[in-house]
């Protein structure tokens, strides 16, 4: 299953922002982003400030063409929040920091789109959702407005489940979400 190619119109500022560089599908605009520099924006709630930065991350660059679909009228275009086991096989440049926190994985949330039940990562050149789909532990259908502080909100709250259930790990909440944050600066280098 493809993502949808439709025409963008101009019915909203993402949808201008995109025209304004001859990028006239949905597709192209997917593509457009895909190969987008990976990096944290400085205002996660402006959508507008990837074409600014040049560069976003899974939340911004995905919640971006959510907004997009939506401006053009394609409600079929889901955004999703995912939980996935984020280790040393599927994110490789990560394996240093759990190797020194003796972590095998650490649960991280993902932003990506689905369209017709199939999944699409846009996140950085050759994402794929076969780098997470296989270790979903689980996710949510969000919004573009939710990327921010509702999505920390849901990965606070399972990181919290999960170091209840894992009574072997010995980190707090904090120490925990540190030791990710370590793990997002190793992604960007």
């Amino acid at each position: 299953m493809d993502i949808p190619n439709f025409v963008i119109q101009d019915k909203g500022a993402i949808s201008r922002e995109f025209l304004k560089r001859e990028l006239f599908t949905f597709v192209e605009a997917c593509s457009f982003i895909q190969n987008m520099a990976y990096g944290r924006n400085t205002d996660k709630n402006d959508l507008l400030t990837l074409f600014v930065e040049n560069k976003g991350t899974c939340s911004t660059k995905h919640g971006l063409l959510k907004q997009l679909a939506f401006e053009n009228g394609d409600a079929n275009v889901k955004l999703f929040l995912g939980i996935f086991k984020m280790g040393p096989l599927n994110t490789s440049k990560v394996s240093e920091t759990l190797a020194k926190h003796n972590l095998d994985y650490i649960p991280e949330a993902h932003t990506y789109l689905k369209y017709n039940n199939c999944y699409f990562d846009f996140t950085r050149k050759g994402s794929s959702p076969d780098d997470f789909t296989s270790d979903l532990l689980m996710e949510v259908e969000i919004q573009p407005y939710e990327i921010s502080e509702k999505k920390i909100e849901i990965h606070r709250a399972y990181l919290n489940q999960w170091l209840n259930d894992n009574k072997g790990i010995l980190y707090s909440l904090e120490e925990i979400w540190a030791i990710r944050e370590q793990c997002i600066r190793d992604l960007a280098e």
